[in-house]
């Protein structure tokens, strides 16, 4: 059962920008849903792959062998590269064409023509961002080698696409045939799969959010509350990645070759040239034109517009919400039983059906120069490559940098024109038409400054900022930066409005798409830095291991060099004194190799300390989960060798630090006088601090948090902002210990002091909890208020139960939570339901690869009653992952289908 959402709820941010969107349908539709069930197993099963026998494939130069084990995870082998590359597309088309189609037209802002009016919002958004021209002129650059891969993968998608339409390639087709029944599958391109990366890209980009709510909240909060808010990350307290920096002469110099790519000092090209220079086209969009007499057609199946564009967008690639980030650690063989490097990662995403990761194994038949493929992993549908794995000889995984790669510009426009260097400059402007299914083509007029896109009109946020602008002092440039820089409240006055343009790195062509096969196939540290010095966006921690012992870390990405100001708050773009001036070369970005403390943890902390002569971020996660990690791994050594069974404990280590302050706390107040409040505060005394599913001490911890929390900061005369957990703890933590802190004083609730303010919120998670889960405390679960129901990322918010039925699954209960190891996201101010999830969690045994272990939020299959939809999610909320076999003997062993894929005979 799930708890009531309190009264008193944040307000949405833009940040969440592909929201919530719900199916808003007419009643009609409950008869054709009702007679799609009638007919149910045998639509269903058309699309069912092919999993033995032999497949003919126009396209294939030799044969190619799938095999699949019991939870239908494929090993693809073939004789050479085309061939591996056109097999993957074929299988994850096989697998998950529905969400491969829906991905491509997020990512290139043509949602509206499978959904109709509703959606030409988001789509407006999108097409200024314009994802899919970018990734167009991504394929365009590469090399020929990696163009023939991305090529040899379309011709295996279409290959499927030649022999299943509409709803033989996936279920999905014959719901939205009810609604849009002209719809028609078009062929894969490369460029729809470069596309995806910048949607992940968007996902994990920075602080935007933040950036964005400090400026709004500028106006009416002083810049001693300002720094109290939005704390400094604790250096004294929580670990940095790499405390030391290596010496490049002392890991090798193989990835000098690729500085030039992305380590320059030159000006950042794209959307942002150098100052002076002519800006070139990027998009902006007018306002939407009304979409009401679409909307009321008759008959017609429609997504209901989202709380605000941004949420809509979030929605459709996966809510990140509250907890999006990352582990990944890896130790030293000095540590472990083996004597090999252990490596774990578990990336933190929203929670998606099906899951965002598709796992399986590419192998060369004979590993050549040629063909030089022999790796496992988890890929991305729609993607060729693995992403996150291992191959032969080393392995690696990934952690969101957290690193500032956005800027807001507030930009004076003046007309077709805007302010530069006291110039007027001509706006850029590009048109292009969206197709709305069931209403009229639209067109939208694109605009864009030096900066980039103007986003201003588009979301509530942005366009409050326009209308209210704040910037950055322009002394705000040093490389630690400044805590809480104030910002200018006024702006000087120049004839014309105001806009606000968007510079993110994503916005670049870059060369991420490249970059995953030279990790597919590097062999030692120097491969595996060359191919970092790819790996621009989205920008990741890299973690390594190999075979021969080595462990290390590398900071990739294209992490800007600002002139005036740091990204804290919104920049004045009238002036390039605030431009980026380039990028920190690769050469000079933090690595580490091989440290003397015998591992490394990455958790979304901050990378290094203050001292490091470039700016980074100021919005790193606050270092609880990257603390505890650390304290796990050197408290565990400390007993006996690490073993992979450590790994995945630490992977599913539950403990809440704000658990633990709570508790301890809870103890020192006067007993209350209700009976149930204290029979609650009682489960708290002997409470291991594990959020558990099963224990009723988390459920009153986590409801006591919740109603502290809003208390503190939402219930006042002047709200104040809830998210991210781990920056309240921060505030909070310090805050147990003066109970004379001036905000325990809430006059709005009639509150003044600590002790007050604990009892208050006590007694309002007795209540609720008593309402939700009955009266008896011993029988609460914070598993039940905490469970995940897997939502079908388009059909199922339909609030049409058959279809919901069809495609959802669950709630299954979930321990874990916010800020923690096992981090399982939730929402304060909202419901508790997990939103965001570890994705998968891996642990990669370097003294034998087949000993490693692996799972993920759901399975293989993205078909609805496929008996690998959801196969893997009990597994994954227990916290147990299933063996990984990778060396063909094991394979073998495992395999229960086989499939051969052969060229067709004459």
């Amino acid at each position: 059962m799930s708890s009531a959402a309190p009264a008193v709820k944040p307000r949405r941010r833009a940040g969440r920008i592909i929201g919530r969107v719900a199916f808003g349908v007419i009643a009609g539709i409950v008869v054709l849903a009702t007679a799609a069930a009638l007919v149910l197993v045998w639509t269903v099963q058309r699309s069912f792959p092919q999993t033995t026998g032999e497949l003919a494939l126009k396209g294939l130069q030799a044969q190619v062998t799938v095999q699949r084990d019991d939870r239908g995870i494929p090993t693809v082998t073939a004789d050479n590269s085309h061939d591996l590359f056109f097999a993957q597309g074929f299988v994850h088309a096989q697998d998950r064409f529905w969400e491969m189609d829906f991905r491509r037209h997020v990512t290139s802002g043509r949602v509206a023509e499978l959904f109709g009016s509703s959606q030409v919002a988001t789509d407006e958004f999108l097409r200024t961002l314009n994802w899919h021209g970018i990734a167009e002129k991504e394929v365009a650059a590469m090399d020929p080698a990696t163009r023939g891969y991305y090529e040899a993968y379309a011709e295996g998608v279409n290959a499927y696409l030649a022999d299943h339409k509409g709803a033989e390639a996936s279920f999905e087709y014959a719901v939205v045939g009810m609604n849009n029944p002209g719809y028609t599958i078009e062929p894969w391109t490369p460029a729809d799969s470069v596309a995806w990366l910048k949607a992940m890209a968007w996902d994990l980009r920075g602080n935007i959010e933040d950036e964005t709510t400090r400026a709004l909240l500028a106006p009416a909060v002083d810049a001693s509350t300002m720094n109290e808010i939005y704390p400094a990350y604790p250096f004294d307290q929580h670990p940095v990645i790499v405390p030391t920096i290596t010496p490049v002469d002392q890991v090798g110099s193989g990835a000098a070759s690729a500085t030039d790519t992305t380590g320059s000092d030159a000006a950042p090209t794209g959307n942002a040239p150098a100052p002076g220079s002519t800006p070139s086209a990027a998009p902006t969009a007018s306002p939407a034109p009304s979409t009401s007499a679409a909307a009321s057609a008759p008959g017609s199946v429609r997504w209901t517009t989202a709380g605000s564009t941004l949420e809509a967008v979030q929605t459709l690639l996966g809510d990140p919400g509250e907890g999006i980030g990352s582990n990944s650690w890896v130790v030293s063989g000095s540590l472990t039983a083996s004597g090999k490097p252990l490596l774990a990662n578990d990336p933190h995403l929203g929670a998606a059906l099906p899951s965002v990761w598709y796992q399986m194994q590419l192998r060369c038949r004979t590993v050549s120069t040629a063909c030089p493929f022999d790796v496992s992993g988890f890929s991305f549908s729609g993607l060729p490559s693995i992403v996150i794995g291992h191959n032969a000889d080393i392995a690696w995984g990934f952690t969101n940098l957290t690193t500032d790669v956005t800027d807001l510009y507030v930009e004076k426009i003046d007309g077709d024109a805007y302010w530069r260097d006291g110039v007027r400059v001509p706006l850029q402007t590009r048109t292009e038409t969206v197709k709305v299914a069931g209403g009229d083509d639209i067109t939208l007029t694109i605009r864009s400054t030096v900066h980039g896109p103007i986003v201003s009109g588009l979301t509530d946020d942005f366009t409050a900022l326009a209308k209210t602008p704040i910037v950055g002092r322009a002394d705000a440039g040093s490389p630690g930066g400044e805590t809480g820089v104030a910002p200018d409240a006024t702006v000087d006055a120049l004839p014309g409005q105001y806009a606000v343009s968007l510079r993110w790195t994503a916005l670049d062509p870059g060369t991420t798409s490249t970059a995953i096969f030279a990790m597919n196939t590097a062999k030692d540290f120097a491969d595996f830095r060359h191919a970092a010095s790819l790996f621009d966006v989205p920008a990741q921690n890299l973690i390594y291991a190999d075979q021969k012992g080595n462990i290390g870390y590398q900071t990739p990405g294209r992490l800007p060099i600002r002139g005036a100001g740091n990204g804290y708050f919104p920049q004045p773009g009238w002036t390039s004194t605030s431009d980026w001036t380039g990028y920190i070369p690769f050469e000079k970005l933090p690595v580490s190799y091989n440290p003397d403390e015998g591992y490394i943890v990455t958790a979304n902390n901050a990378i290094v300390p203050d001292s490091y002569p470039y700016f980074l971020s100021k919005d790193w996660d606050y270092g609880y989960r990257a603390a505890r990690i650390a304290e796990l791994i050197e408290r565990t050594a400390k007993q006996h060798a690490l073993t992979a069974q450590d790994m995945r404990n630490i992977q599913f280590d539950q403990q809440s630090w704000i658990g633990k302050q709570l508790a301890a706390e809870m103890q020192e107040l006067p007993p209350s006088k209700d009976a149930g409040v204290r029979a609650a505060v009682g489960l708290l005394k002997s409470w291991d601090a594990q959020a558990s599913a099963d224990s009723p001490a988390a459920a009153y911890a986590n409801v006591l948090w919740q109603h502290l929390a809003l208390n503190l900061f939402a219930n006042r005369e002047h709200p104040l902002p809830m998210d991210g957990q781990g920056r309240l703890f921060t505030i909070v933590g310090p805050m147990l210990e003066n109970p004379d802190d001036p905000l325990w004083t809430n006059a709005k609730i009639g509150v003044t002091g600590r002790d007050e303010m604990l009892a208050l919120s006590a007694k309002q998670a007795y209540d609720e909890l008593a309402k939700a889960q009955g009266t008896d405390p011993s029988r609460w679960s914070w598993g039940d208020l905490h469970a995940i129901t897997l939502t079908h990322q388009t059909l199922g918010k339909s609030g049409i139960a058959p279809i919901e039925w069809l495609f959802n699954r669950g709630p299954y209960p979930v321990g874990g939570g916010s800020s923690l190891v096992d981090a399982t996201g939730w929402t304060l101010g909202g419901s508790y339901a997990t939103t965001t999830v570890p994705s998968m969690r891996m642990v990669v045994d370097l003294a034998d690869f087949d000993a490693s272990t692996w799972n993920h939020l759901t399975g293989a299959s993205g078909h609805a009653f496929s008996p690998h939809y959801t196969d893997q999610t009990e597994n994954w909320s227990k916290g147990l992952q299933s063996p990984w076999p990778f060396s063909q003997k094991a394979v073998t062993a495992a395999t229960v289908d086989t499939l051969v894929l052969r060229p067709p005979v004459g």
